[in-house]
This record gives structure tokens, sequence and C-alpha cells, in this order.
């Protein structure tokens, strides 16, 4: 076996066919073939696979008792493995903290720049804070109250891990006795702490107790110094016992009296804790500000975080628009939140409409706005309420608390889970008004370099905070610069690698549980050009997903470059640019599911062109394609959006036709899933469904519902969370393959019915993994590993259940079977053959009917929902929204997917698409191109019209690519270039 090659032999993983393969080393390796022929078989389910089972053999036993024991692959040997590294489309993060600057760690060298060289200023009037003297500590102590104890103390230990008994013992030695652990007090010569060493604790040592008069001055001067030597100039003073009439944090915003620390502890009840820095603090104000460090910009720390929204940004609120959604109804149904029937919001309404003299019966909208709103937030002057008791009626004066307090109050003190959901439905999710949405406290948001706050540097685009950072250099000191030099070379580096593959348009502060598969997937791309590894195996699942063809180029260049770092590339792709740059392609095939799992062909791009048995060839060559539409369909009317806003949308006003099939492109970034998502199907959610869980994005109407009598969205999300779901039960035909088997002779013998062979219910079900046929093993650090479950062997069911055969097979048998198998077993029994040729024609006949939903990549979630879709009762005027169906499909699947969208456009639908891939952009009967570039210079309508129209304007990006596919466009500028690609301009 030569060094040159990675050589696969007798794979057999699903359904390769002892399949024998040279992967050549150091080289852009691509595997092509049918969807379902065995692409991730090879590159994930076996190299990848075998190369992350190695890894963790290589770890000691100890190591290896909490990764737990991986299988190997069914492959005979897989010889010249490179250490590998898998980047597949999962999403970067689901938690709402992480986002694009957390993920790919931009955000923690941010910190360190501004926690090093960033210049603090006053959060109230702006100004530069200077330094704070003990001098100055002293005065504002003695400005408290005469007679006021107070605890002086120095902060040593501040949130860390240990057990510090070296520390107890060197401040026993000089002569400290007492100290507050944790804001308890202990005397280290009589009852010393014993700390776990795992958990974070605040130490304070108590150099003095005091009480405030001016006579003590001397002492209190001599005890501030002492506590700042011993902090390295941070004093904490504790007052066990505040006056009234001070507010320590709040007086210290307003009038400057003590400092910004102020804050109530949780171990006593008047307790209040302030902080003086040597430091840090405004004259003008009187504000202390803590100490600069990297944990003061973190939105995950509470030393960072702002306060009121714990650093996610945003806020729920019960809203006004969804407590009162239609001010027509008369006042006693107007609050739906408050249900009338319930006799004490009856009186409460009966008894504020007395107050004012109105009628239940009235309109709300004909009340006056004041009146309304004192019905919303509570009235102004005490209302007389009545309750009628056993001993009469009593009386009692009180202000009216408002619809909305009362919905706000019951959703925060309540226990009831029922409630919760119930009021959540009248709650928006809001901007949070104290950091405006930047999760930040105010004073780390004072803290600017080249008078720009952190908050501001994560609102950038890539693109622009790259420009920003390119030019920072030059207006720093000698000493900043000699400072921050490291810091932002990284910085500049990894922004670089983020625009390489084509995401500049994207915010750091962008939340990453936002972002798409092909997004996700090429953060982590760029993350690994940073880390500069060599001799790597990189195995890669279709990056292009997601990227407009301009700019896949960028994408291209990136994995050459780490190809010629001398790494090996093997990379999952379906697009034709990407095979024509690979180095090497591996055609798989000739078909899907069991007809595939074999090497069709093998070489460069020319060699598969020529090959006879490739159906990728075919298309590469121009054999074969997917045609153009003979006409377009006309509208039948017009769905208009007016003013739409949200993100990056430059108030956009779009026309979507009725009865036609349209596609929604544009250069990633552009505005093309905010328009389907946030504001064309929250917005009709909102408007025909009364859906108040969706929070429409920003626009101003949208009309011509006419001709629209539902939304459906078909999107990437997963079809169920567990290996528990998988597509026979998504589409029901599951439900009617129990029956069949409930029908069986053996089964009325012994009593079985249809719930005996659900794999979700005890009783028929393997009880040692519940059913699901695996078992999950905790990678910790690495992804979780599901592994066949001992005791049924991954048949799901218990032998019981297994002794029922249908025609020969098991229920566990028929779970294993493709789509097509099952077509043809089930072929004499309608309502099943007629689902599952439904997942033929979406282009899924490869698929297992038992697959789990964990293993399913999202253009397959997205098909079978298409599928269920279809199998509904169509009466048309349904409006079908699908985001970018053509992921993971072959040209070949691809153009069965087409043939099912023009059929559902056919019976009377609206089908609107977001899409890149140009064969199904140029089948649709209208597009509407977004542009000219991504994020903040895109958000507009750039080309409107037939794809011939498109095509044949000069503005359009999508139209300069579409032009080598229309014949009846005929130009006489210069055409889109395949392998060259336009740079982007800034236009």
């Amino acid at each position: 076996m030569s060094k040159d090659y990675i050589e696969v032999r007798g794979a057999e993983e699903n359904n390769l066919k002892d399949l024998d393969v040279e992967i050549p080393r150091e080289q852009f390796n691509v595997v092509t073939g049918l969807s379902g022929s065995g692409k991730s078989s090879l590159a994930f389910e076996t190299v990848y696979a075998e190369g992350q089972r190695r890894y963790i053999e290589s770890l000691s036993a100890y190591a290896r008792n909490f990764l737990g024991q991986m299988d190997k692959p069914q492959v005979e040997t897989v010889e010249g493995l490179s250490p590998a590294i898998s980047i597949d489309q999962k999403n970067a993060a689901n938690n709402p903290r992480s986002t694009v600057g957390t993920v790919t760690e931009l955000h923690d060298y941010l910190r360190l720049l501004y926690a090093r060289v960033g210049t603090p200023h006053c959060p109230e009037c702006g100004k530069e804070v200077g330094e704070q003297s003990a001098q100055n500590m002293v005065t504002r102590l003695l400005d408290l109250p005469e007679g006021t104890k107070a605890k002086l103390a120095a902060p040593v230990v501040r949130d860390q891990k240990g057990a510090f008994e070296e520390l107890f013992d060197e401040l026993v030695s000089e002569g400290y006795s007492r100290v507050e652990v944790d804001g308890e007090e202990h005397d280290l010569t009589l009852d010393r702490p014993e700390l776990d060493e795992n958990f974070d604790h605040t130490i304070d040592v108590i150099v003095d107790r005091v009480k405030i008069a001016p006579e003590a001055r001397s002492r209190i001067a001599d005890s501030v110094e002492t506590a700042l030597e011993e902090a390295d100039g941070v004093l904490k003073v504790i007052l066990p016992d505040p006056p009234e009439d001070i507010d320590v944090g709040a007086t210290a915003r307003s009038t400057g009296d003590l400092g910004t620390g102020g804050e109530k502890d949780d171990t006593a009840d008047e307790r209040l804790v302030v902080e003086f820095s040597e430091e840090l603090a405004c004259t003008e104000c009187g504000i202390d500000l803590p100490e600069i460090e990297t944990r003061s910009f973190s939105f995950n720390s509470p030393h960072g975080a702002c306060p009121e929204c714990d650093g996610i940004g945003h806020t729920k609120e019960v809203s006004e628009e969804l407590v009162v959604r239609d001010t027509s109804k008369p006042l006693k149904h107007v609050f739906e939140a408050w249900s009338y029937s319930r006799s004490y919001y009856q009186t409460r309404l009966d008894a504020v409409a007395a107050h004012f003299d109105v009628s239940l019966s009235t309109p709300f909208e004909e009340l006056p706005a004041d009146i309304r709103r004192q019905f919303l937030y509570g009235t102004d002057d005490e209302v007389l309420f009545k309750r009628q008791t056993r001993n009469g009626t009593r009386e009692k004066r009180k202000r009216f608390e408002g619809v909305i307090p009362n919905l706000e109050r019951r959703y925060v003190e309540t226990d009831s889970e029922g409630t919760r959901d119930h009021i959540e439905k009248y709650m928006s999710v809001t901007e949070c008004p104290a950091c405006e949405g930047t999760r930040l406290k105010d004073a780390s948001r004072a803290v600017l370099i080249d008078e720009t706050p952190i908050s501001a540097v994560n609102r950038m685009s890539i693109g622009d905070a790259l420009a920003h950072f390119e030019e920072m250099e030059a207006t720093m000191s000698d000493r900043d610069r000699t400072i921050a030099e490291e810091i932002l070379k990284e910085i500049r580096a990894r922004l670089g690698f983020m625009c390489e593959v084509g995401l500049e348009y994207l915010t750091l502060d962008r939340e990453a549980s936002t972002l798409s598969g092909g997004e996700s997937q090429r953060i982590r791309l760029a993350t690994q050009i940073g880390s500069g590894l060599v001799g790597v195996l990189y195995v890669l699942d279709e990056p292009s997903i997601g990227l407009h063809q301009r700019d896949n180029d960028r994408l291209l260049n990136t994995l050459e470059e780490l190809r010629d770092l001398g790494n090996t590339l093997l990379v999952v792709e379906h697009d034709e640019e990407t095979m024509r740059r690979a180095d090497s392609v591996i055609d798989l095939g000739p078909g899907p599911g069991k007809r595939g799992g074999e090497v069709v062909a093998q070489g460069d791009v020319q060699e598969i062109m020529a090959a006879e048995d490739s159906i990728t060839g075919d298309y590469l060559a121009g054999r074969t394609e997917i045609p153009v539409p003979e006409e377009r369909r006309e509208p039948d009317g017009h769905l208009t959006i007016e003013g739409a806003r949200q993100h990056n949308l430059d108030d956009l006003d779009v026309d979507l036709p009725i009865g036609c099939f349209t596609a929604i492109t544009g250069v990633s970034g552009s505005g093309k899933s905010t328009l389907m998502h946030d504001v064309l199907y929250k917005g009709l959610a909102r408007k025909m469904n009364d859906n108040t869980s969706v929070d429409p994005g920003e626009h101003d109407a949208i009309t011509g519902l006419e001709g629209i009598e539902t939304v459906r969205l078909i999107d990437q999300s997963p079809i169920g969370r567990t290996p528990r779901s998988n597509p026979a039960t998504y589409t029901s035909v599951f439900d009617y393959i129990r029956e069949l088997f409930a029908q069986t002779e053996l089964s009325k013998r012994r009593g079985y019915a249809k719930g005996r062979f659900s794999f979700n219910v005890k009783g028929g079900r393997c009880e040692e993994c519940g059913g699901q046929g695996t078992v999950k093993i905790d990678m910790n650090f690495l992804s979780d590993v599901y592994v066949p479950c001992e005791e049924c062997g991954g048949a799901r069911y218990n032998d019981e259940t297994l002794d029922v055969e249908y025609k020969g097979k098991t229920i566990a048998d028929v779970l294993e079977m493709s789509v097509e198998e099952a077509y043809d077993f089930f072929e004499h029994d309608s309502r099943i053959e007629r689902r599952l040729k439904l997942l033929k024609d979406v282009g899924l006949d490869y698929m297992k009917l038992g697959q789990p939903s964990t293993t399913l990549s999202g253009g397959e979630a997205q098909r079978i929902k298409l599928a269920e879709e279809l199998g509904k009762k169509q009466t048309g005027e349904t409006l079908y929204l699908l985001d970018e169906p053509t992921t993971g499909l072959h040209s070949a699947d691809e153009r069965k997917l087409i043939e099912v969208l023009q059929r559902l456009t056919d019976n009377g639908n609206t089908v609107v698409v977001v899409e890149h891939e140009l064969d199904l952009i140029k089948n649709a009967d209208n597009v509407i191109d977004l542009g000219p570039e991504g994020g903040e210079h895109g958000g507009q309508v750039v080309a409107t019209g037939t794809p011939e129209a498109v095509a044949r304007n000069d503005e359009s990006h999508t139209g300069r690519y579409l032009r080598d596919l229309l014949p009846a466009v005929k130009l006489d500028g210069p055409r889109a270039d395949r392998t060259t690609t336009p740079a982007p301009t800034d236009d």
C-alpha cells in the first residue's frame, strides 16, 4: 500500500458493498453520487468513524472508561489514516447565549483587548474615568450619617476555586483574625472555615470595624490605606445596618455619595456592600466603577452581563397588542387573557366599568384613550370593589392593578406551568431596554478603544469589523500598540478567515442558533484554517449549502488553501463547480439504497465525464440535463409584502404571484430567509392562524390574502429529536403497518392488538433500550454516540413480538426496509402504497422506514415533510414555503423534486422557495432576486420577473449565472464564467 493513499478495503457500512477505494492523500477529494448511494457511509461512518475510534483507543484505559467503547465500522481495513476532523452541518449551538463571536472565539480576543488597552468612561456623563485616592474614599465615608457602623475590608480572593489554607495561615501571621468567606464572618483563630476546593469562593479580610464620626477620621484613613495595600488598590465597605434613607447604589448613580458597587447582600436583609477602587472613579458624578477584567466584557458572567436580561439581550413582556387583539370587541370580551366567565375577573371589570360609568358592552376602541390606558395599566384613583360573603356585601376601595401588570405579576409568582404557558401566549420578546440588546452592563459598555465600545464592535458585520481593526493601530499610543499587537493579529486573522469562506455579512452578535447548517459549517471551517494544522484529514458535508454561486469561489479557494497546507480533504458534495475544482472525484452508485454502495467512477472531472455508467458524469458532460419549462404560469393575483424592515431588509415592497412557483434568490446574507421566515411566514401565521406564539419581523402590512387559504412552512428542522422518531412514524405509514401485523393469525391467537407493535409503549418493545434500538453513550467533550442495544440487537422489540410475521417478515424487518422495498412489499395495501410513493416522488426511495430522525440531514427531513404534505387532501389555495429544498440532492434527484413542486403548483397552490441552485431557479415562474450584496449592503430587490427577465438584468449576480442555462436569453455583454467567479464588490 502506497503512503500516498488512504486505502479502504472491504467497507460494508450501511449499503456499501464490500467497497475498496484509494483516497489520494494531501489532495482535494469529492465523494458524490445519487442521494442514498453511500457517500456519507463512506466518508463519515467508515473513514471518519474509524479515525475517531482509533483516537479513543489511543487514550488510557482510565479515559476510555468515561468515553465508552465505540463499535468498529463495518470495514476490513483502513490504512494510511491521518488524524481526522469532521466538519458537518449541525448548528454551531442552540444556546441563546452563543453568538458568532463566542463560537469563533473572536469575543475572547475582544474581551482581552478591551481589558488591556480599553479606556474606561463614566456611563453617566461619558467623561474618561480617572484614579481615585485614599483621601477621596475617606471623605466619602465620612459623608455617611454619624454613628453608621462599617466594616472596612480588603477583598483578597474574588470568585476563585480553592481551599485557601495557606492564605489563612499567612493572614494569621500578619495579625488578621477576622475574614468574611462568601459573606459569612469567621474568626481564623477559633473557627477557621473548611472550603470545598471545587467551588468558587470570595474572601474579604476585615481590616477594621468603625463607627463613622469626625473624630475617627485618622483611624479610618489608616484602615483604608491598609486595606488598599492588602487588596491591590481595592476597598470593600460593608454596612451591616445601613441608615434607612440610604440606597448606596442608587445614591451613587444620582448624587455621587458612594460608589456604584453598592449591592444588597443575600446573607442579611439590611446589609449593604460597596466597593471602591484607587483606579476607577468619576470625580464629576461620584461614580466608582468595578475593576476592568476580561470577564467584565463577558455576557456569560455576572461580572459583565446586563442584570436586567442576564446577558440574553432580550426580555419577555406582556404585549398590549396581544392582550387586546380585536379592539372592536366589547369591553367584557376584549381581554382574552382574562376569561370573563371567572367571577374574580368579572367583578374586577364590573367595578372598574362602574367607576368610569361605561357599559361593558361598549367596544373597547370607542372608550376614551385615558380610560383604555387605565384598564390596561391600572387606575389613577381608587375603585370601589364589592364582594359577596355569607355576612353580606363587603366593600373595599383600592387602585385597580390593570390587566397587563396583573399578567406580569402572575407570570413571575405562579408555580403553575399551565398558568405560565397561558400567559406566555400574550407575551412578546423585546429588546432589553437596559442594555439595548447589547447584553452587557453599562460600565462595560463605557470602556472605549478608538471611541468605540465593545458592544458596537459586536454589532458590526465581520467585513466591517475587519476594516475597523485594520485601521486601529494607527490611533494607538506606542504603549497600547505594543500590548495590543498580538491580540489584533489574532483578531484580524480570524475575521479574515471568516471573510474567505463568504461570511462577511454576519454580525458578531448574531445568535449561533439562527445560523443555517451551511453557515455553521463554514464557521468551523474558518476556525480550522486559523489553527494551521498540517497532515490532518478533514471530512466535510456539503460545505457549499447556502452559498450563492458568486461566493462559492471563495469557499473553494479556502478548501484548496487547507489542502496546500498539507492536509487531505474528503468532501461529500453535489455542487458541479466543486467537482470541477477537485483533484479527485469518487462517484458512488449506480443507484440509491441497496442499488448503490459501489464505485461507479473515480478520477478527475474529465474521467468522471467520460465514464459510461456515471449519472453524475452525464450531467457534468451535458448529456443529461434538467429541462427549462416551455412556458411560465400567469399569476391569479398577488400577495404583497409592504415595508419589510426586519434585520437588513430595506423598507422592502414585494409582490408574490399567487398560483405560481416563485424562487427567492440572492447572495448569501441578502435577506432571503428573513423575508420568508420572519416577515412572510410569521406575519401570515399571526394574521391567518391567530398564532400568538410567533413574533413577526417588522413590516407595515401583508395584503392580497384573498387567494390564500392557509400557509405551510416546510423547513429543514428535524422531524424528531430522538431515535424514536423516523420516516414511518412521521408519515403515519407505521400505523397501517401495525394494523396489518395485529390482523395476523398469531396476533389474534395471542391477543396482540395494534399497540403491541409500537416501540414507544410498554408491552411489545425491548425494555432494555426502551424501544429505541440504540443506547446513548455520553462522550463528554465529543458528540454523543449511539450504539445498538445488546438485549435486542437493535431490533427494538422483545422476542415474543418478533414471533409474529407478516408475509415472512417481522415488524423489525419492515423497519429495516427501504422505501422502495416496502413499496413493493405492501403493493396490495393502497393506504401504505400511496404514502410510500410520495416518499419515492421526493427522491427518498433509498431511505429506511425506521431510520432514526437523529441521523437525517436537514434536506432529508424537509423532503419527508414535503411528502407528508403531498399526502394530505389537496384543496388548492395553500401557500407552501420551502427553504433550500435541494439540500443534499444530486441533479437526478433534484429533477424529481422540481416535478413535485410543479405538481403542487398545478393543483392551484402557490409555492415559494429560497434557493441558490440554478436548475431549480430556471424552472420557477417568477424570481425575486435580493441584494445587491449581503448584510447591511443587501435587503433590496435587485431584479424580479421571469428567470429570463432576471438573466437580462446586469445588476443581478444571480442573473449572470442564469444566462448559461437559458438558451432563449441572447446578450451581447459578458457571460458568467462557471470556473472563475467574479470577485465581490462593495457597491
